[in-house]
């Protein structure tokens, strides 16, 4: 783009005060939802320490070589998430315990 940086902060999607990306960085003043951005290192948001917090779907995972990009694991789905779901009553298994 050629439109003037603008100092920025790139934050995830968490609606958490620490969720910061990158705190500072110059990003064209057109940028919009649904650009893309890539971040070569992003810790938790990296497949190695991805959690399903606030029941949030892991993204897929790109491989890029020679200028080509494909997908080498899939994108979870809400469906994947509920998939471990226990649908059953709760039942005693101990002194108050419930599982």
């Amino acid at each position: 783009s050629s439109a003037p940086l603008r100092k920025s902060r790139v934050v995830g999607k968490h609606c958490e005060t620490g969720d910061i990306i990158i705190r500072d960085v110059q990003l064209p003043s057109d940028i919009a939802p649904g650009d893309l951005l890539v971040v070569p290192a992003t810790g938790a948001y990296g497949r190695s320490m991805a959690s399903n917090y606030n029941h949030m779907t892991r993204p897929p995972v790109i491989c890029v070589l020679n200028g080509k990009a494909r997908s080498i694991i899939r994108r979870e789905t809400h469906r994947d998430l509920l998939a471990l779901e226990i649908e059953e009553e709760p039942r005693q298994i101990g002194k108050g315990e419930q599982r």
